[in-house]
């Protein structure tokens, strides 16, 4: 039940329709007693840079879910952004900080970090290649080198958006090797398609499979489809995967530390979602 101490996390987006969030947070929220809800605020590009500091003057504001498609223009007007965004060039959460500094930071590549770590494999020290480097590749980019990756290749048919990405990654983490126009996975541990490739059967595959090493592990983030040919073919090879809505469940727990709101397991938060 909403009462006037309820705390409100509005999700700022456009259009609304396709929100997951409300779906899982609420649910979860209603089981455990937390006194806080996630509200779809459908919000117009030309209105959001006015809109988000209005937001935030409500006495009951708690947080803020940000999706498309302003992820990259939040950035310009946040006091204070992580790491983790400034790498991504975009943000996902923002909250207010108690001197009134808006924070900002990114989640969507931690999902996919903890997912790869909660099944027991090992990013310190490996190398990655990774398929797309648009906002949920640059997202989970940031996440690897965070988690101490040593090598990343990068590939994407836009230059620019690749060449952006391996710069940030070079600025923020010196030490790790970063190359560009790289598709072969041979030899990588980490394998990670990040781009939409796999929605639809007919698409090509994102990478030669037969060139991937059955001890890889294999990462998808296409969420329309469980198991995309892609990891399909990873798994006849043998190779652990992970699959696209693991990585949104996974980075649930994340954003509840960073609300400060008692935190949970992606088992947990699948169990109690109404999807």
């Amino acid at each position: 039940m909403i009462n006037g101490n309820t705390k409100l996390i509005a999700h700022l987006g456009f259009p609304t329709h396709s929100f997951k969030a409300p779906l899982i947070y609420n649910p979860y929220f209603e089981k455990n007693g937390i006194d806080a809800v996630v509200v779809p605020m459908g919000c117009r590009p030309e209105d959001y840079g006015l809109f988000l500091k209005l937001v935030f003057r409500l006495s009951n504001i708690h947080g803020a879910l940000i999706t498309m498609p302003h992820k990259i223009s939040t950035m310009a007007l946040l006091g204070e952004i992580s790491k983790n965004a400034q790498v991504a060039g975009a943000c996902n959460a923002v909250k207010l900080k108690p001197d009134g500094t808006l924070f900002g930071d990114m989640f969507d590549g931690e999902g996919f970090v903890r997912g790869v770590l909660r099944r027991g494999r090992r990013i310190a020290g490996s190398r990655a290649i990774m398929a797309g480097a648009g906002g949920v590749g640059s997202a989970i980019a940031a996440s690897l080198a965070k988690a101490g990756l040593a090598e990343l290749a990068l590939s994407d048919p836009s230059s620019l958006m690749l060449d952006g990405l391996a710069d940030r990654l070079r600025r923020h983490y010196p030490n790790l090797r970063v190359e560009t126009g790289i598709s072969d996975p041979a030899g990588y541990e980490i394998v990670v398609n990040a781009t939409p490739l796999g929605m639809n059967d007919t698409d090509p595959l994102p990478f030669d499979v037969s060139r991937i090493a059955p001890t890889a592990f294999v990462g998808e983030v296409v969420l329309s489809k469980e198991i995309t040919p892609f990891l399909a073919a990873a798994r006849a090879l043998g190779c652990q995967y992970q699959v696209g809505t693991d990585m949104l469940f996974e980075q649930i727990p994340a954003y509840l530390e960073f609300f400060d709101l008692p935190t949970t397991t992606a088992e947990d938060l699948r169990a109690v979602a109404r999807l």
